[in-house]
């Protein structure tokens, strides 16, 4: 379905102009001198954003024609749609600025939304699912009662922005998604959870229609309305499989990326200005070493591919092992 419904949005974008704007500054705060120097090019051929809307439509309809259900993919399926009409708006704000700042919706606000959403996810789980424990590996269940809920908001926002800030360079974050999402549908297979399974085999082959145009030179980002829902679905599912403490293994560069923006942040704080990395996120940090893009991106994937073997191999000794 995506890659049926992909000419209709590259008609669409390119007929009414969709382009991503050039930023003026950056995740971290400081004027985004350097990137737009690495990106100079690209922000010259105008590419249009908002490409993530075609996965998390055929996704959406996929599911609801052909995998709901209330024990498995209901939450998840809200869950992800919600979290790409979070950025669904943010784009679209996007489309109509000028590049400055954010140019989209307040962080704070944005923030707040997709914490919104986490927060009643989590609720659920707990209220209407009963989840009070979460399994660590090697170890067994840890029983948390009510502090789940703290635990899974924390979870999915972090999970959900980590995967939006690693949607810098071409085809990087529709690659590393699709190695995390086809580790957890070998997981939840394995869990006996078909459903979620299919679910993420579902966006497993989205995802590849997609990252198909999206490698370098890409045709189209997929925009926050994409990333947030990816990084949205995947940390529900995580939750739903149980598998929280598995989740920083198979994500584990998108755990970097989101970490060296935060220490990146802090370090100009706690010393005067002063920067760890050149550029954050990691893999700008990277381009500005001198590393072409593409070679970034595939390095990158060939992580994500490693860790999400790590993962599945975290999981199985972790299950029949104990």
């Amino acid at each position: 379905m995506t890659m049926i419904m992909t000419p209709i949005y590259t008609t669409l974008a390119y007929k009414y102009m969709w382009w991503k704007k050039p930023r003026e500054s950056s995740v971290t705060g400081e004027k985004a001198t350097m990137f737009n120097k690495l990106h100079a090019a690209k922000h010259r051929r105008n590419i249009p954003t908002m490409a993530g809307i075609v996965f998390v439509i055929s996704v959406t309809l996929i599911t609801l024609l052909a995998n709901l259900s209330r024990e498995q993919t209901w939450l998840l399926i809200v869950a992800f749609f919600a979290a790409g009409l979070v950025g669904l708006i943010d784009d679209i704000i996007n489309l109509r600025g000028n590049g400055k700042g954010a140019a989209g919706l307040p962080a704070k606000l944005k923030l707040g939304l997709i914490t919104g959403i986490a927060l009643a996810c989590s609720m659920y789980f707990y209220t209407k699912l009963d989840v009070d424990s979460i399994n660590v590996p090697f170890f067994g269940d840890l029983f948390l009662g009510w502090l789940v809920v703290p635990l899974f908001v924390f979870v999915i926002v972090a999970t959900s922005n980590a995967v939006n800030i690693s949607d810098g360079l071409d085809g990087l974050a529709g690659g590393l998604a699709s190695s995390a999402f086809g580790a957890y549908a070998i997981i939840a297979f394995v869990d006996q959870r078909y459903g979620v399974a299919a679910f993420c085999m579902t966006i497993l082959g989205a995802l590849l229609s997609y990252t198909w145009f999206n490698i370098f030179p890409a045709r189209f980002f997929m925009g926050d309305v994409g990333s947030f829902s990816l990084g949205m679905a995947l940390a529900v599912i995580a939750i739903i499989t149980n598998t929280v403490f598995i989740l920083p293994i198979i994500g584990i560069v998108f755990v970097a990326e989101a970490g060296s923006t935060i220490i990146q942040v802090a370090s100009k704080k706690l010393r005067n200005g002063k920067k760890i990395f050149k550029i954050a996120p990691v893999h700008h940090h990277f381009e500005a070493l001198g590393w072409p893009e593409t070679k970034v991106t595939m390095r990158f994937w060939v992580i994500g591919q490693v860790a999400a073997l790590a993962g599945l191999v975290v999981y199985v000794l972790g299950v029949y092992g104990q």
